[in-house]
Order: structure tokens, then C-alpha cells, then sequence
């Protein structure tokens, strides 16, 4: 998709009385006077169609077990047909219940007790933890910082790789920068991968969040390498709030590596959660589009409003719009508030931001701020921060 439909309408988010209601993590971490927008919450109601599916579910009592054949498979290659020009082989798609159950699961599989997996900080902080859950130990190699942001270091993969690093976690598009990686440097590191004989494993949560014209790339597609030696974990999760259900697909495009996926025990695919399942297949179907693009539109609206916010009460932060998602980072170093402004900004503004460092020791100095809200709030947020100045 390189456009959005013109007549694609922002969504509007819940009222913070309403949002209050809710018992998830963004809503219950911090008391009523803390502004949440730390953890990757959207504050706007379901997709139509999803809420549908899941009212049938409880009314029918429909809380068993996950068959089989829910949809997933077929759902997804759609999507991914209609959204990103990707044509999926239904038989080559697994789910489980989340993207790092899936990434550890095929760690697992592709990497040996004590090999060094890549990471390309500053990163998703689940990754820190998903690389030794698979018995591996992490190996980072920063992105690189430029006028035009942030890319991947192939020459410092290349070195990792050569000196023994067995696999690359890669997150694509980026988590906290919004960074849609080019196929250029995607099927680079598809060859560098393969002439080492290592494998890429790519989170792709964040790939039905890019922003028309960004061009996102499913890693799987970037070369006939990168299909040969990748792996791809994605879900309806991030941008359809659906995170507390618990669905995830884990997708190949090359025989061996679906030998690989299709090896692993039944219990894997059995963490899927039924109504996680009803919720993405509900996600995926063509009725949803609009509701998606809406999203769009509202976070297309909220990444810029929160540049022309800073400029007018932080004059000092460093920001890039994001290409993907609903998270910003924005660098403080200049506010003087030390490695972890996120800690300042709570105690004394009342706003609670993910900490920078969390993502790496590149993120000292950062915060990553949640857009996925109402301007207001976002304006509010913004508003109590520059207070601090």
C-alpha cells in the first residue's frame, strides 16, 4: 500500500474516564494522576469486526481450545497479499501465542547452547531476555546513527557473523526508532547471513503500522537469500491492541526452513489463544482495512503533532518522525536530566515514558514516548514535561 484511501478517517480514542476502566497493564501500573504512555497500548476501541467476533465467542460460551484450523493461515496470506504485495504459502505459516514465544522457538531450533545471536540496539527490551531464554547469548551490534536515521551496521554483522555469531534477531520495522529498513540493506544482510551459514529471524509486529510510501519489506521477500536463511514471527497484535489474547504467526518461505517450523512440538502451536485466533483472523479480513487506515491517519497526525509539541516546550529534544508504529524516540540528552529522564519526568511531571536505557545503553539520555492516544493527551503530556525546562 503506498497510499492511504482519501477518504480514510483518523479514529478517535476512548475518553481517559473510559480508558481508566480497563484492567490492562498501561492502566493499572501508575495511579489515576499519572499520564500512561510507556507500554504499547492504543487507546481507541476495536476493530468493528473484531468486536463482533469475540461478543459471538462469549456468548456461545466459545472459550475452549484452539483448533487446529482457525483461519490463521489463509487469513494471513491475505492480509499480507493486500497490505504488503506478500504472497504467503498458507502451509508455510505456524502460530503460537506471542512474537517472542515464536522468536525463542525458533532460536531454539537454529542456534546451539552458547552460540551468540545479533542484536541491534537500541532495541525491543524483550529481546535482552528472548536470546538467553533460547539458550543463546546476545551479541550487539548498534544501528548506525545518520542525518537521514538509523540503519543497520552490515559491516558490524558481517564481523559478528565471521567471528562465530550463529543468527541475527532482527526487528523490522524498528522498535523504539521506526525505522522501515530498505531491501537494500535487508538482502545484504541476507547475504551476509548465508555466506556464514547463520540465520535471520525477523519480528515483523510492527509491519501493518508503516506508513503509506515507507515501503515496508517482509524480510522474506528481500532476496532469494534472505528466503533461504529467514524466518519471520508476526501478529495482529501491535496494531490491533490485541496483545493480552495471544496469537502469533511464525511464516517461512523456503522448504527447509518450513521443515524447521513444522518440527517443533505441538505444545508450541497449542499456546495460541482462542480468542486471539477469532481476533486476528477478524484483524486480517478485508473488513478491517478501514479501520486500519484510520489508525494510520491518526498516527500519521499524532507523529507530527508531537514534533511541532517539542519544538514548542522541549527546543532541545531530538526527534525523527517514525516511518512504523505508534512509539517515538526522542533523545533529552540536551534537557540535562541524566541517563534515565524517564524517571524525572514521572516523579515530578506525572508522565510515565519508557526509559531509555532499557532499549540498550544507546538509549541513554532517551525516552520512548506512546502516540497511539488522543491528541489531547498527547498535548497534555507534552505540556507537563516542558514544565521541567
Amino acid at each position: 500500500m503506498t497510499a492511504l484511501p482519501v477518504d480514510a478517517q483518523p479514529l478517535e480514542a476512548l475518553p481517559l474516564e473510559r480508558l481508566r476502566e480497563r484492567s490492562s497493564t498501561k492502566w493499572r501500573v501508575y495511579p489515576d494522576d499519572v499520564l500512561p504512555l510507556f507500554v504499547a497500548e492504543t487507546d481507541f476501541a476495536l476493530a468493528p469486526a473484531i468486536t463482533r467476533r469475540l461478543e459471538q465467542a462469549v456468548a456461545l460460551g466459545d472459550t475452549g481450545y484452539t483448533p487446529p484450523e482457525p483461519g490463521l493461515r489463509e487469513g494471513f496470506a491475505g492480509f499480507a497479499r493486500r497490505r504488503f504485495g506478500w504472497e504467503v504459502d498458507p502451509a508455510q505459516v505456524r502460530s503460537t501465542g506471542d512474537v517472542v514465544m515464536g522468536v525463542v522457538e525458533v532460536l531454539r531450533r537454529v542456534v546451539a547452547p552458547g552460540d551468540r545471536v545479533v542484536i541491534t540496539p537500541p532495541v525491543y527490551p524483550p529481546f535482552y531476555d528472548a536470546v538467553p531464554e533460547a539458550g543463546a547469548i546476545v551479541e550487539r551490534v548498534p544501528l548506525l546513527r545518520g542525518s537521514e536515521g538509523h540503519t543497520l551496521d552490515l559491516e558490524g554483522i558481517d564481523r559478528a557473523l565471521a567471528a562465530g555469531a550463529r543468527a541475527v534477531l532482527l526487528c523490522s520495522p524498528h522498535n523504539p526508532t521506526g525505522t522501515v529498513h530498505s531491501r537494500e540493506s535487508l538482502a545484504g544482510l541476507a547475504q551476509i547471513a548465508e555466506k556464514h551459514g547463520a540465520y535471520v529471524v525477523s519480528d515483523e509486529i510492527h509491519a501493518p503500522l508503516t506508513q503509506p510510501g515507507a515501503g515496508f519489506v517482509p524480510f522474506l521477500t528481500a532476496s532469494d537469500a534472505a528466503a533461504r536463511v529467514g524466518f519471520a514471527v508476526v501478529s495482529a497484535s501491535k496494531a490491533f491492541n490485541l496483545a493480552g489474547l495471544k496469537c502469533a504467526l511464525m511464516v517461512t518461505a523456503d522448504p527447509e526452513r518450513a521443515k524447521t517450523v513444522r518440527g517443533m512440538p505441538a505444545e508450541v502451536e497449542w499456546r495460541t489463544g482462542l480468542f486471539g485466533a477469532m481476533a486476528a483472523v477478524a484483524a486480517f479480513d478485508p473488513a478491517s482495512d478501514a479501520w486500519l487506515d484510520g489508525l494510520l491517519a491518526t498516527i500519521d497526525q499524532n507523529r507530527r503533532l508531537l514534533a511541532d509539541l517539542l519544538q514548542r516546550h522541549l527546543p532541545g529534544a531530538v526527534y525523527r518522525m517514525p516511518d512504523a508504529g505508534f512509539l517515538a524516540w526522542v533523545d533529552l540528552r540536551a534537557a540535562g536530566w541524566g541517563d534515565n529522564p524517564s524517571a524525572r519526568i514521572l516523579r515530578d511531571a506525572r508522565v510515565a515514558l519508557n526509559p531509555g536505557p532499557a532499549f540498550g545503553e544507546e538509549g541513554r539520555g532517551h525516552v520512548r514516548i506512546n502516540i497511539g492516544c488522543s491528541p489531547d493527551v498527547l498535548r497534555e503530556a507534552v505540556e507537563r514535561i516542558g514544565t521541567l525546562t
